[in-house]
């Protein structure tokens, strides 16, 4: 296919389909990390559900994603972009309707499905049709653009929650979507790569899928039935078999998803390495802050979403930018102090106490969210760049294939194992505090029953009214704590990040190998 310039008609409605279903998608997990708190209270929910809640869409995702990718580009980029968004609209309406928390995590499962397909497509459009010398800046705007929706989420979800209206965080995908579909039905031309094979690797598919369930589940397990039980080391072996059977799937079968040759080139290897650090650390500390913001520090949860209105303002100033220096000068230096600048500004959140309230935000939060959002706004444009710069044409849908699926498996990752760790974290710093207290033993048992709700954890009815004020700030600083330690270990997953981009990633190996 022959490439476009972004100026021209045809770039232009590549651009703004691309940016409308990307955003439809993003805006999904940003707003419903902020409107968390009230689905919590209105489905009756537990922690281990909201964790379940984010999982069941990251498990389909992280699983299907590379066969989305490549699947774009043996049947057409946008005959598959276009079916994903249409699963992933009907998944939405779903979720909206859904009455019950055991439904929502279900129809959450088909918004991955149709996420899997939609959210390669997009890059891969770019990368395939818009001229090389105009792709860092194409890509630089999609993340501008897009990143300026999806942390709108937040501000909208705040809004919508505050309402009691956070189901209209689902709704709102359908007109999004239908836009997208009508402007690739009438604007933009098929886009494949007409040599390639049409087989698909369903059994690689199959064991990384059920490789990360089996993982995710024994992490979720672990709060309610401890780490030394037979169901926990069965379900993590199990995980940890699977994902082995995977790389030899991919190594040895005649149609991986995943060709394992495209990691010979060290720059796309540290690019993927860098992407599934720092989204770990990502996707775990925007989940705690949004979580302390509304459960631990008072705020509501529109307060919450504009908490993060500098990380917006930042993207749209500096992404587009970072883009094109990283065209000019290479994406290296951007790629080592991004996420080291990323992983500052988290270490700063996680030093922020008790507060009070939305009145202390610019002397609490606003530094770190203003650092962090520095160090994302570096990173962003130029780690796509490098990624989709590191092979040729025809892996495109591929390499943003694989590269969508480690910044999802890293999101796994960090919400079963953070979810884990948060619960051990909350229950320790509350055994600690309830023990300076003289509580009766039944009163200790009730008061700890609670740990797994985390910030959601409501004093109980039995407890003396006398206590319930003194079990209430418990539980608020036992959250605190807990936010205060994933913080600290999402920044070091930040600052690890940056180290695999200063040893994996030359300006040298940004360049198209036409074997890959």
């Amino acid at each position: 296919m022959a490439t476009v310039t972004l100026s021209s008609s045809e770039g232009k409605w590549i651009m703004v389909s691309a940016i409308l279903a990307s955003a439809m998608a993003f805006i999904d997990s940003t707003a419903l990390n902020v409107v968390l708190p009230a689905l919590q209270r209105s489905l009756h929910a537990t922690g281990a559900d909201l964790f379940w809640l984010l999982n069941a869409y990251l498990l389909m995702l992280a699983s299907l994603i590379l066969i989305g990718g490549s699947l774009g580009d043996k049947l057409g980029r946008k005959k598959i972009f276009m079916t994903g968004i249409f699963i992933f609209i009907i998944g939405s309406a779903a979720c909206g309707f859904a009455p019950d928390v055991t439904f929502l995590i279900i129809f959450r499962v088909t918004q991955g499905v149709g996420g899997a397909l939609m959210i390669p497509g997009s890059l891969s459009l770019i990368s395939s049709s818009i001229d090389e010398k105009e792709r860092g800046k194409a890509i630089g705007t999609w993340s501008a653009f897009t990143t300026v929706v999806t942390i709108g989420g937040p501000i909208l979800g705040g809004a919508l929650a505050d309402a009691g209206l956070w189901r209209y965080i689902f709704f709102i995908n359908v007109p999004i979507g239908l836009a997208a579909i009508i402007m690739l039905w009438l604007r933009v031309k098929e886009s494949k790569d007409e040599g390639s094979d049409k087989s698909i690797d369903f059994p690689g598919a199959i064991c990384i899928a059920f490789g990360l369930a089996c993982l995710t589940f024994g992490f979720l397990r672990i709060p309610a039935i401890g780490f030394n039980n037979w169901e926990v080391y069965l379900a993590l072996a199990a995980g940890l078999l699977l994902l082995i059977a995977f790389i030899i799937i991919e190594k040895n079968g005649k149609h991986p998803m995943m060709p394992l040759h495209l990691f010979v080139n060290m720059t796309f290897s540290g690019a993927n390495l860098l992407t599934f650090f720092l989204y770990a650390g990502l996707g775990a500390g925007m989940l705690f802050l949004s979580l302390n913001l509304v459960q631990a520090q008072g705020y509501s949860q529109l307060q919450s979403g504009l908490t993060f209105l500098p990380f917006t303002l930042l993207m749209i100033t500096i992404a587009r930018f970072a883009g094109s220096l990283a065209d000019k000068y290479g994406p290296r230096w951007l790629l080592i102090a991004g996420p080291a600048i990323a992983g500052v500004g988290l270490l700063i959140l996680s030093f922020v106490k008790q507060t009070n309230g939305p009145s202390d935000y610019w002397t609490t939060f606003f530094p770190g969210i203003l650092v962090f959002g520095l160090g994302m706004s570096l990173t962003v444009a130029p780690l796509t760049a490098s990624v989709m710069g590191s092979v040729s044409g025809n892996f495109s849908g591929t390499a943003s294939g694989i590269n969508n699926a480690i910044t999802r498996i890293a999101n796994v990752f960090a919400n079963a194992v953070f979810g884990a760790l948060a619960v051990l974290f909350f229950s320790g710093s509350l055994q600690q505090q309830v023990s300076t207290k003289p509580f009766s033993v039944k009163e200790k048992q009730v008061i700890m029953a609670q740990a797994a709700d985390l910030g959601n954890a409501k004093v109980p009815a039995s407890v003396s009214s006398v206590n319930k004020v003194v079990v209430e700030k418990f539980y608020k600083m036992a959250f605190i704590d807990t936010y205060s330690q994933i913080m600290r270990i999402s920044a070091a997953l930040g600052f690890l990040g940056a180290f695999m981009a200063f040893v994996f990633i030359k300006n040298s190996g940004i360049k198209r190998d036409k074997r890959y």
